[in-house]
């Protein structure tokens, strides 16, 4: 498992500058105005600073970009990064300054002198965020320790309580990140389940329901998923009770397939290898809950995933068997590579029927239909609650996590009718992400406001982003984070 690079705390001392070693972090404006650690490192370096905002090309640079003087006169570090930034940022933006910085940085020590900047803990979230490295199955070549990232500000334990929540959330978005990166002969479903269940030593209360228990309660559907497996089906149960004790409970659903070759309606062979995280929605549950528990949330929430490996042998379902749900409804497969929608379908119902919670969030990596809609830069959001919705749209927005909201209908759900059961579990190649929320849908208790969150797209990605490098993103721990402290967490 990764780690977070180790943050330290100091005091702001521009005179301890010419001493300090690795690299060196000083804050300009985009019109070239030096702060007192700039405007020092400045003369130390013989105007080094100055002649780079006399430069023409200085006047290219925008706010968030880093340009690096490496070996630097005067001083003893490698290099001084002179992250250009405006005195007015947004959170996103301070992030991605800080993100910028931990990449040009590589994994070198760094010292960042941000004083008392406007939005320093944002910055400093943004390189927890960015320093992450999943390099657990590469021979180690260098035993070293991660090197130290020092934030120098004029108020340091100050600032260090601002992050610790941030940081709370870091620790959540990394161990999503491990959990999609993961192989699926590493991250069967028993050990994800075992990694759930380490999270009791931080306080979450956790449950793991295996197969026999899934019969008792009737998940006809998730089973059915893993039959063909020789790894047990499981549900994870997490609760974190923060809040009210008389307080209904978010319940957050996450699709756990660690690995989907399709099963009978085999995949193509080519990609297949990608298909490690088609768990991403039981990452995304569990790595909020972690969040959630880190920094202590006031609210009541519980996280529940179905855990199945959806694979082809002599025992699997088949395309036209009819399987009866939890709920009582009768499902006709018609594609075994339609099965996401059957695990979560049995853990929603099961959330709503043990903890009547006051809202519902279901995460999956559902459809390849979303991509086609959205790309990867927006999450497909589907709900039947427009308070519920706009508070997680705002939210999402907030933490700069790409999601737009998709519609549901009757024409839809009409294509998921069945000629031998109560529906089918697909509905055809078009409109493939909105038939398969209507789907789910159907699965949700009159009144009870639920979003279904389609992130096929944006779970894991094939080039760096902002905030992370090339693989799994992370993407849903922090707005959901957001939406919890925002909607659900009391006063």
């Amino acid at each position: 498992m990764s780690s977070l690079t180790p943050i330290h705390f100091a005091d702001y001392d521009p005179k301890a500058l010419s001493g300090m070693t690795g690299r060196v972090a000083v804050l300009v404006t985009p019109e070239g105005s030096m702060d007192q650690a700039a405007r020092t490192a400045n003369r130390l370096s013989k105007g080094a600073i100055a002649r780079l905002i006399e430069s023409d090309g200085f006047k290219k640079v925008k706010s968030g970009q880093v340009v690096s003087i490496t070996w630097p006169a005067g001083m003893q570090a490698e290099a001084l990064d002179v992250l250009v930034l405006s005195r007015k940022l947004t959170p996103v933006e301070a992030r991605k300054a800080g993100a910028k910085l931990a990449s040009v940085a590589a994994g070198k020590p760094l010292t960042v002198m941000v004083g008392n900047m406007n939005k320093a803990a944002d910055l400093t979230l943004g390189i927890a965020l960015r320093g992450y490295e999943f390099e657990s199955h590469k021979t180690a070549t260098d035993e070293a320790p991660r090197a130290e990232v020092t934030i120098a500000s004029k108020v340091p334990s100050d600032l260090e309580a601002t992050c610790a929540p941030l940081l709370a959330v870091a620790e959540g978005v990394h161990m999503t990140r491990d959990l999609v990166n993961e192989p699926a002969n590493v991250l069967t479903t028993t050990e994800f389940a075992r990694r759930i269940d380490e999270m009791k030593a931080i306080g979450l209360e956790v449950e793991i329901l295996e197969e026999a228990d899934l019969e008792k309660l009737g998940m006809r559907t998730l089973l059915s998923v893993g039959q063909g497996s020789d790894s047990p089906s499981k549900v994870a149960v997490m609760q974190w009770n923060g809040g009210a004790k008389d307080a209904a409970p978010l319940a957050l659903v996450g699709k756990g397939v660690v690995f989907d070759t399709g099963g009978i309606s085999l995949k193509p062979a080519g990609g297949m290898e990608d298909m490690t995280m088609d768990m991403g929605g039981a990452g995304v549950v569990a790595g909020t809950m972690k969040a959630l528990a880190l920094r202590k949330a006031k609210a009541n929430v519980v996280g529940l995933v179905g855990l199945v490996e959806n694979m082809p042998s002599g025992n699997a379902i088949r395309p036209g068997d009819v399987v009866k749900s939890m709920k009582g409804d009768t499902v006709e497969i018609i594609n075994t590579d339609a099965e996401g929608r059957l695990v979560l379908c049995d853990v929603l119902w099961y959330a709503q029927e043990r903890f009547k919670p006051a809202a519902v969030i279901d995460l999956a990596t559902l459809t390849g239909a979303i991509i086609i809609g959205l790309g990867h830069e927006n999450a497909g959001v589907f709900s039947n609650d427009d308070a519920l919705c706009n508070a997680f749209l705002k939210a999402a927005n907030a933490e700069g996590e790409g999601a737009w909201r998709m519609p549901l209908g009757k024409a839809y759900d009409d294509q998921l009718k069945s000629r031998i059961a109560d529906m089918k579990n697909v509905g055809g190649r078009p409109a493939g992400s909105i038939t398969a929320a209507q789907f789910l849908q159907r699965f949700i208790q009159d009144g009870v406001p639920w979003i279904h969150l389609d992130i096929a797209g944006v779970a894991s990605v094939k080039s760096d982003t902002d905030f992370a490098p090339k693989g799994a993103t992370g993407w849903g721990v922090m707005a959901l984070n957001r939406l919890v402290s925002d909607k659900f967490e009391a006063e």
